[in-house]
């Protein structure tokens, strides 16, 4: 049997290779829990300041900006932990760990998709740490669990797809310092440029029409809609479309900056 045929994937083998991969990623979340501080503590940070900071200026009570809040913080806690699957993939590379997958009977793209899906125990951490504590300080959802269900997965979709700009640049920068800093760059606008903090109606006309095309404005209108009731099918249906493009430009870029990186 030649090294052709070693390496080429069988059917379904390239899925059940990156899910043993991403099985072993989250095997080595597990054994560094360190790894997961920044989705533990920022969606406490972010509540406590923004509840504290502006609650009662914005919604003349910190319990009302607590509805309205949460929702959207859902979404831009998710985002942010995204950044770090660009990160650590570059920091992966830069150390050779993506040097030993090359010689292993496996797809070529395996590595690269197994450590993106692994990545997404972060997203689903941040999301409880964040109901958990808003449930603390007293926050309570107006739906049920199918409904917290549905607003964590969009916001996870949403976070996936976006993760895959960042793997390409984990792909193609050399150093992971500028994977984070081109990735704030990215992030700030769509979470700040958006409902978040104020009302889109009190926000000047070009910032109103940034915020009625913006994906991240998408997915918080939608998460406020299924945790607290309200219009759910048009935001959704736009945070849905916006992960599937943004899956379908981005996923393919980057295994292919990374095979010729590899």
């Amino acid at each position: 049997m030649t090294t052709m045929e070693l390496s080429a994937p069988r059917p379904l083998g390239l899925a059940r290779h990156s899910l043993a991969l991403a099985g072993r990623s989250l095997i080595k979340t597990a054994r560094n829990p360190e790894h997961l501080l920044d989705v533990t503590l920022q969606p406490v940070m972010f509540t406590v300041m923004f509840t504290y900071l502006l609650g009662g200026a914005v919604a003349g009570s910190t319990e009302d900006y607590l509805r309205t809040l949460v929702p959207g913080i859902m979404v831009m806690v998710t985002l942010f932990a995204s950044m770090q699957s660009g990160v650590n993939f570059n920091d992966d590379i830069k150390n050779g760990v993506f040097d030993r997958f090359r010689s292993m009977p496996i797809g070529r793209s395996a590595p690269l998709v197994g450590a993106v899906l692994g990545d997404a125990i972060r997203y689903v951490v941040a999301i409880v740490v964040l109901l958990a504590f808003a449930a603390a300080i007293g926050y309570r959802v107006d739906t049920g669990p199918l409904q917290i269900l549905a607003a964590s997965l969009l916001a996870i979709a949403l976070a996936f797809a976006v993760s895959w700009m960042f793997v390409l640049l984990g792909a193609v920068m050399r150093d992971p310092g500028g994977v984070q800093g081109i990735a704030f760059i990215v992030l700030f606008p769509l979470t700040f440029g958006s409902d978040l903090l104020a009302p889109t109606e009190t926000l000047p006309g070009w910032l109103q029409a940034w915020v009625d095309v913006n994906p991240a404005a998408q997915a918080m209108q939608a998460a406020r809609g299924l945790l607290m009731g309200g219009p759910v099918a048009g935001p959704a249906t736009a945070t849905l479309l916006w992960s599937a493009g943004i899956l379908a430009v981005f996923a393919p870029l980057a295994v292919s900056a990374y095979r010729r990186r590899s």
